[in-house]
């Protein structure tokens, strides 16, 4: 391989030939190598879903033990995320970067040799975790490497969108194919070789990106108490059907919730750097782009999960043709994010993301009302499989932009980490909500429970819908 020039030299690169090809090279690696990343962050968010009835045959868990499974993983991620951004800029990027593929990786490998699901949870966790320095740090390597061409810029960012939201829909599908040729352990033990490649190839190719000379103040008692509160919250949901709301651990998982949630904004109002900036909040756009994306996650999440459930112990398809069903998802996502870009050029950035949530919330409500019975075909369920990743696909990017455009250009690293933790929480708490519907259930109250969570994540579309009303409809750059 040709050695790399760094992206400091690309904006002077000479008109010599090979000197500019070298340069061009030397860009298409370092992206490749960050959405890469994005890739098995985004796809390990997912790829257990069909797993899970045989972790839980395995292991003998019971469906809120599998619960955890998905949703460590997802709060992990979410609660490190803000903070991750702070080390990037403290340590350097490329070196959070590094370090986040060797902590996934060590994960995955821990989670592959699990001997229990508390063990699993607790690796499931710590990769989360390892999530979290991936992706603020990817993004840095990408504005780092893409600075001197901002058309450049925005095909990276959104080749790395694309690359994230494509590999959750496809996460069910990989994850079933994987299942059925060398069991549940595999779906972590495949991270090995990938973190591996990721981890090469980022020493190879990603140029050396010094820390930054304003380094945000790490904030340590906000992020314990953001750990407290999502816990405290997410467990208290999940528990409370196996246990009932009036177990002790259930009150107290909620009481603890408010009164860390509580605390947390307090301490965050006071602090000097923030890892929640709470004015933010303060631009209608910005809040409502965050709500969007919350409900979307909420609602695309938990239905996942459940559907999962469905799939294997209601229809009783096998781990491959379970993921298989989930594939039309992955095909109709990647063109309606294509679509969005082009009608967010066309139109700003509320019609996509109104017309997104209505067409999700369409798809939500015939996969409820026509794709959910005991007896249902898969051609029944196929038309919500097929507008539910079409109207995320459409909404997405247009959420994202609202929410660059609703901050000053200094502030977008930590507006979109806030974005992305808020939709990682709603996604935690959608599986915590929708799975207490179907857990230890027999196949007809899981039919019930399914339809139930169906009913509710078409209303939370509406809601969404309504969302993108309230963001200011500014077009694209």
């Amino acid at each position: 391989m040709e050695k790399m020039t760094s992206p400091q030299a690309l904006s002077t690169v000479s008109s010599t030939p090979s000197v500019a090809n070298e340069a061009t090279a030397a860009v298409k690696w370092t992206i490749a190598a960050s959405s890469f990343a994005f890739i098995i962050v985004q796809l390990d968010v997912t790829i257990v879903n069909v797993a899970l009835p045989q972790i839980g045959v395995d292991l003998g868990a019971r469906v809120s033990a599998l619960q955890w499974v998905v949703d460590a993983y997802t709060l992990g991620f979410a609660v490190f995320l803000l903070s991750a951004g702070a080390l990037g800029d403290k340590f350097g990027s490329k070196r959070l970067f590094l370090a986040g593929f060797l902590l996934f990786a060590m994960a995955s490998l821990a989670c592959g040799l699990a001997p229990n699901a508390a063990f699993l949870n607790i690796a499931r966790a710590i990769q989360g975790i390892g999530a979290a320095l991936l992706v603020p740090s990817s993004l840095a390597i990408l504005n780092h490497a893409c600075a001197h061409d901002k058309k450049l810029l925005a095909k990276a960012i959104g080749l790395w969108t694309a690359a994230g939201g494509v590999s959750i829909a496809a996460g069910p599908v990989i994850g079933g194919l994987l299942l059925a040729t060398a069991g549940w352990r595999s779906i972590f033990l495949v991270n090995l070789p990938i973190c591996a490649f990721g981890f090469l190839l980022t020493i190879r190719v990603v140029p050396a990106i010094a820390a930054s000379t304003h380094v945000r103040s790490f904030d340590p008692l906000g992020q314990l108490l953001a750990i407290i509160t999502l816990t405290a919250l997410v467990g208290g949901v999940i528990e409370f059907h196996p246990l009932g709301m009036q177990h002790p651990l259930v009150i107290a998982g909620f009481g603890v919730a408010l009164i860390a949630g509580a605390a947390f904004i307090m301490v965050e109002r006071k602090v000097q750097h923030p890892m929640l900036p709470l004015n933010f909040f303060h631009q209608t756009s910005f809040s409502a782009a965050v709500l969007f994306g919350v409900l979307v996650n909420f609602s695309y999440y938990g239905v996942i999960f459940v559907i999962s459930f469905y799939l294997q112990k209601v229809q009783n398809y096998s781990v491959v043709q379970a993921g298989l069903a989930f594939l039309p998802l992955t095909g109709t996502f990647i063109f309606s994010n294509l679509v969005s870009g082009w009608l967010i050029g066309k139109a700003g950035i509320r019609l996509p993301m109104m017309l997104g949530g209505l067409i999700g919330a369409l798809g939500y409500g015939l996969l409820g009302s026509i794709g959910i019975a005991s007896h249902a075909s898969f051609l029944h369920m196929l038309p919500g499989f097929i507008l539910i990743p079409a109207g995320m696909g459409l909404a997405v990017p247009a959420m994202t932009t609202s929410i660059l455009s609703s901050v000053e250009k200094s502030r977008a690293g930590t507006a979109s980490a806030v974005l992305n933790t808020a939709r990682q929480v709603g996604g935690a708490v959608g599986v915590a909500v929708f799975g207490a519907l179907v857990s230890d259930g027999v196949a007809g109250d899981m039919t019930s429970g399914v339809r139930i969570a169906l009913a509710t994540a078409t209303v939370l579309l509406l809601i969404a819908a309504g969302m993108g009303y309230l963001v200011k409809p500014k077009t694209a750059a």
